[in-house]
C-alpha cells in the first residue's frame, strides 16, 4: 500500500474512533464511577475499533493511535454539556 492511502485510512479510522468514543465519554459520566454501566461505556466501542482496524488490513503499530483517538473521545464526550 502507498503511503497516502494508508495516511488517509488511519486518520480516517482515527476521527471515526474519536467521534465514537465521544457518546460513550458522555453516557459515562453520568453514571456512578467503578459501576458496571461505567465499565460497559468504556469498552463497548472498542470491538467496533478493532473491526474496522482490522478490515483496513491494519496492523498493530498503529494500536496505539486508536488507543489515543479513544482516550480524546471519552474526554471530549465527558465535557459534553446538553
Amino acid at each position: 500500500m502507498d503511503l497516502m492511502p494508508r495516511i488517509a485510512l488511519v486518520l480516517g479510522l482515527f476521527v471515526l474512533t474519536y467521534m465514537l468514543n465521544i457518546p460513550f465519554g458522555h453516557f459515562r459520566t453520568r453514571v456512578r464511577k467503578l459501576s458496571f454501566k461505567w465499565f460497559l461505556y468504556i469498552h463497548l466501542p472498542i470491538p467496533f475499533i478493532f473491526l474496522g482496524r482490522t478490515l483496513s488490513h491494519l496492523d498493530y503499530r498503529y494500536i496505539p493511535f486508536f488507543v489515543a483517538a479513544a482516550v480524546l473521545g471519552q474526554i471530549s464526550g465527558g465535557k459534553l454539556v446538553f
